[in-house]
């Protein structure tokens, strides 16, 4: 039983060193000026700060790596994740010549903020800085909120027949 537990954990061993050659590439393109959100809306500090630390690292070209994003298989959920959350809202290539685009990403990320649903709990439990309060959702969302009532202000209801 012991030969049979040992070339177990051997075997294992290095199917875990063999799935280190597969890790997916960990991209930051280049971050184009003037396109960034915070470059463009031009936020308070205090929303920046925020920003940054709650929401850089999946929602922009701009992403700390962590060390655990190198070890696979850990790799590739990460990957993806960033790829996902780039895919949806990227403060990097933010629409700022569509003032309508903007404001829905603005308005979507301030329900996503709202209800808890981002950060995601799962990118908060290991980053203490995303971790947001109530007053800090509440203040984020805020911000978000005025901004795409700037750029595009809510139409009002429709009148009833």
């Amino acid at each position: 039983m012991k030969k049979f537990a040992k070339r177990a954990l051997g075997a294992l061993l290095a199917i875990v060193a063999l799935l280190q050659l597969t890790n997916p590439a960990r991209t930051n393109p280049p971050v184009l000026p003037g396109h960034d959100l915070l470059a463009s809306n031009a936020p308070p500090a205090e929303i920046a700060t925020t920003l940054r630390n709650a929401c850089y690292d999946c929602h922009s070209h701009e992403a700390r790596w962590p060390w655990y994003s190198r070890v696979a298989p850990v790799s590739w959920f990460v990957v993806h994740d960033v790829n996902d959350a780039r895919r949806r809202l990227n403060f990097s290539d933010w629409p700022n010549d569509d003032p309508r685009r903007a404001a829905r990403k603005l308005r979507s990320m301030a329900d996503a903020i709202s209800s808890g649903e981002m950060p995601l709990s799962t990118y908060a439990s290991m980053h203490e800085a995303a971790r947001l309060s109530v007053a800090q959702r509440e203040q984020l969302a805020k911000w978000a909120t005025d901004v795409a009532d700037r750029l595009q202000p809510s139409s009002p209801d429709k009148p009833q027949p």
